[in-house]
Parts: C-alpha cells; structure tokens; sequence
C-alpha cells in the first residue's frame, strides 16, 4: 500500500485505517515470555484470543457454522500476538512475518483449519503488505488448547531495521 507518491504507508497508518487498536498485552496464563528477541528474531509465545480477560469464543470448532467463530478467535490471538510484538519491540515498524502458527480446538472430522487461520494470515497481510506481512504458516487441529480456546497463534518475526 502507499500514500501520496509512492510513500509507503507504516503499520500504524494501516491500523487507523481498518480503525484496529492493538489491545494490551494480555498477562501470560503459564511460565513463559509472551515474546523474546534473539539477534535480528522476534518470537512469540503461542497466544490466546483474549480480550478484556475473557476468552473469544471458546471450546472446539467443530464444523461450517463454527468456521466464523474460530475466524474472529485466530484474529484477536493474532492482534494479542502483535501487542507482545510491540510491548517487546516497541512499535510493530520494520518488522517482517517469517513463520506463523495457528492451532484450532477442533472436532476429530473437521478438516478446515486453514480456513480458521486464514483470519490471522489476512490480518497479518492486511497491517504488513504482501512483502512483510506473507510468510511461512502452519494450520494445524488440536484435541485441546490452554484455557478451553479455540485458537492458539504464535509468530516468528524479523526486524528487518536490524537486519539491514
């Protein structure tokens, strides 16, 4: 995307744009680091769709008429993954997406993961570009997740302002 005459637009322009607001970071549910940087790496801790303390939509994905649930569950996971990106980070400029991974609570016979984590990988795109904002995904069922969510995210990211 771009402003004016070739200009790119920043992360943050993006996000006023589709009016997100990146929520607090939600505090962690076990013993680990929401994110962690090694060199040039920003990893984060698998997140949940938390928002206000509650979680989005839980338990299992279990069909069709469940896809839009776990959709809007991978996209709040997805916005508590960029909030540990930016509170370690301290803005989410410069960044590129090398890996996500998305798992979704489902029934046995529901095959439509990637469906699910389809709502992370157009966020993701949406707040980057096509450039940064597309890597590497795995989508993946689960019999059960932390809490009784739907969806867990993680991300790998890079900082490509340190890199360079």
């Amino acid at each position: 995307m771009a402003a004016g005459k070739g200009t790119p637009v920043s992360v943050a322009q993006r996000l006023e744009e589709l009016g997100i607001e990146i929520p607090p970071p939600p505090p962690p549910v076990g013993m680990y680091r929401a994110a962690l940087r090694s060199g040039n790496w920003l990893m984060v801790s698998g997140q949940l769709p938390m928002r206000d303390g509650e979680l989005v939509n839980p338990g299992h994905v279990r069909g069709d008429d469940d896809i839009d649930a776990g959709r809007e569950a991978a996209r709040v996971a997805t916005l508590n993954a960029l909030s540990a990106v930016q509170a370690l980070h301290g803005s989410l400029e410069g960044l590129r997406v090398v890996r996500l991974v998305g798992y979704v609570a489902s029934a046995p016979d529901f095959a439509a993961h990637p469906a699910v984590i389809n709502a992370a990988s157009e966020l993701l795109l949406d707040l980057f570009g096509e450039d940064a904002g597309l890597g590497t995904r795995l989508a993946m069922g689960v019999a059960a997740l932390p809490l009784g969510a739907a969806v867990e995210i993680d991300l790998i990211l890079e900082d490509m302002e340190a890199a360079a």
